[in-house]
């Protein structure tokens, strides 16, 4: 089996894991990135203030996001693109809560994706003094980038995961966690049902 999965990373306008306001997508696919993509999005009413904070630390503004697709807009695009991949994020546990936590405010059935952590990847693979996202990267061989910007963090976790299988000798994701004894977690479980027009 290929080391095949797709790299997230999402953005949020305030301090609700419901609030994503940007999200980056990168297709990995034997090890390469083949596709990669991000968009805006606006954010569910109710968890759409902005933040001085989260504007300071990625830049959006709400100006930048009234023409953008809303979540329950946006997701199947989402969904198209990471088809059945297991979820690579940094500090996954933040962006899987995003993903399951806006489709719960929008009433929608969050995604079953399962997710692996390049956090706890990069934990087991580097000796650094701070496993932020731009040191770790830079221990992986991804040069300087736009931290906080969604793409470019979701390409910086990618070659981590990249490297780390490089170094493991691990052909695919779960040989990967199994390596490194990095559990991939469950899928997302969602309770509700999609909302009804």
């Amino acid at each position: 089996m290929p080391l095949d999965f797709t790299a997230i990373d999402f953005e949020t306008a305030n301090s609700s894991p419901a609030s994503a306001c940007s999200v980056g997508l990168v297709r990995v696919r034997d090890g390469q990135v083949v596709a990669q993509t991000g968009w805006l999005i606006r954010p569910p009413m109710g968890h759409d203030q902005f933040n001085e904070w989260n504007i300071r630390i990625h830049g959006i503004h709400p100006h930048d996001v009234i023409g953008a697709a809303t979540w329950a807009e946006q997701l199947d695009r989402l969904c198209d693109f990471a088809a059945d991949d297991v979820l690579v994020a940094h500090n996954a546990g933040f962006d899987l809560n995003v993903l399951r936590r806006a489709c719960e405010v929008t009433g929608l059935v969050a995604p079953p994706y399962r997710s692996l952590c390049s956090l706890a990847v990069a934990r087991k693979t580097y000796t650094l003094d701070s496993y932020r996202l731009p040191l770790a990267a830079a221990a992986a061989g991804f040069g300087e980038f736009a931290h906080h910007d969604a793409l470019a963090d979701a390409r910086a976790c990618a070659q981590i995961v990249i490297d780390a299988a490089r170094r493991a000798a691990a052909d695919d994701v779960p040989a990967l966690g199994a390596a490194l004894g990095v559990s991939l977690s469950a899928p997302l479980v969602c309770e509700l049902e999609p909302a009804v027009a």
